[in-house]
């Protein structure tokens, strides 16, 4: 409502007489009123207040009410004051014309004519008002449309980011359906061959060292699809914050060289050469578990795009560090790439065909966090890399 909008007038004479005649006119509730006895007192008061309308004597000792116009014009804050001049002298001085050469709006004459001071000062308190309102709607209005913009920004962000996540999921579904169908299809292949040779009463096909092979086939395609859910539910323990950590003291040295051995069949298989360098105890407290499930993933990463290579594995302490270090010569990563891999569900390459879910590095960095510790890599395209596990000792 405009009349919730106080104005503020003013009115200078330098006779206290006066001002309390023409305060007592102008007066009202939704109204304040300040009065100045001299030039000086009125321009304090106009550079602390801002005022609907100034009504000026024009005879006043020191500076004239024609100067502090002009004074008032030719400053940024009060330029834009309505000025009505007051003036007990004859029109034959021709000081209105004065007047609105310096800049007033009005000109009256005393004695005053108490319905048209009213209705003037009536008439530019409401201008007054009418432009504080349309100020405040403009300003609202500006408001609005920067909530608006920040809205749209903010809305762009999670449009962006839900197609990044349906991105993710579709690649995650595709691999996912691609990484599993690999085993079953082993598993399905392996029962339609024995249906069929129990069909025939193929006996010979079940014998001792067959069998034997049969159920070590069953078991990798088994162990890689138990590898795949759990990398799965790891994510989801991760995501929910519910990523056990169960700590205990143990040798890292002697964990390392267990794993190493234990992988001597997939080294084998991968035609590469693991050497290994642990060869003093480095002993801390970490979940031996996990810790185990990093390094493993380092060395199967190693194995994958290591080109057939050589495989360095080194087990050290230094700086009150525990530190595991997995060097292979094989495809490298770009630098763009290095900034990526842990993340979920990112390779290396597109270009290079590798089973797994891309989550391998993803769930290592983030129980080496969980640790306090920290996974680091150095490589250069075709130069090989070096993944690098720091732990708190």
């Amino acid at each position: 409502m405009l009349s919730e909008i106080k104005a503020k007038l003013l009115i200078v004479d330098d006779l206290p007489e006066n001002l309390l005649a023409l305060e007592a006119l102008i007066k009202r509730e939704d109204r304040q009123v300040y009065k100045a006895t001299s030039a000086d007192e009125a321009l304090s008061l106009l550079l602390e207040h801002e005022f609907a309308m100034a009504i000026l004597d024009v005879q006043m000792p020191g500076m004239n009410g024609f100067e502090l116009a002009e004074m008032m014009r030719g400053t940024e804050k009060t330029k834009n004051i309505p000025i009505v001049f007051v003036s007990a002298a004859g029109r034959e001085l021709n000081y209105a014309f004065k007047g609105y050469e310096s800049g007033a709006v009005d000109f009256l004459h005393k004695p005053l004519d108490i319905h048209a001071v009213k209705s003037k000062v009536n008439v530019f308190v409401d201008l007054y008002r009418q432009r504080k309102a349309m100020k405040q709607q403009v300003e609202e209005l500006e408001r609005s449309r920067q909530e608006q913009e920040a809205l749209l920004r903010e809305l762009k962000s999670t449009q962006n980011e839900l197609e990044h996540a349906i991105r993710m999921r579709d690649d995650f579904m595709s691999i996912v359906s691609h990484e599993v169908r690999t085993p079953l299809n082993g598993l399905i292949l392996e029962t339609q061959l024995r249906k069929l040779h129990l069909a025939k009463d193929n006996a010979s096909a079940f014998t001792l060292d067959k069998l034997k092979a049969m159920v070590e086939r069953d078991e990798r395609q088994i162990q890689s699809l138990i590898r795949l859910i759990e990398d799965m539910l790891d994510v989801s323990r991760i995501r929910t914050g519910k990523l056990s950590i169960r700590t205990s003291a143990f040798d890292l040295s002697e964990l390392v060289v267990n794993l190493v051995e234990s992988y001597s069949a997939q080294i084998a298989a991968a035609d590469c050469v693991v050497t290994l360098h642990a060869s003093e105890p480095v002993i801390g407290i970490w979940d031996e578990f996990r810790i185990e499930q990093v390094v493993a993933n380092l060395l199967t990463n190693a194995m994958r795009y290591g080109a057939h290579k050589p495989i360095d594995v080194r087990v050290y302490a230094a700086e009150s560090e525990a530190r595991v270090e997995v060097k292979d010569q094989g495809i490298g990563i770009s630098p763009e790439n290095q900034k990526r891999i842990f993340q979920q569900f990112e390779r290396v390459s597109a270009s290079h065909a590798v089973a797994g879910l891309g989550l391998g590095l993803f769930i290592s960095d983030q129980i080496v966090a969980a640790h306090g510790g920290s996974i680091s890599v150095e490589s250069e395209e075709g130069q090989g890399s070096t993944f690098r596990v720091s732990l708190p000792l």
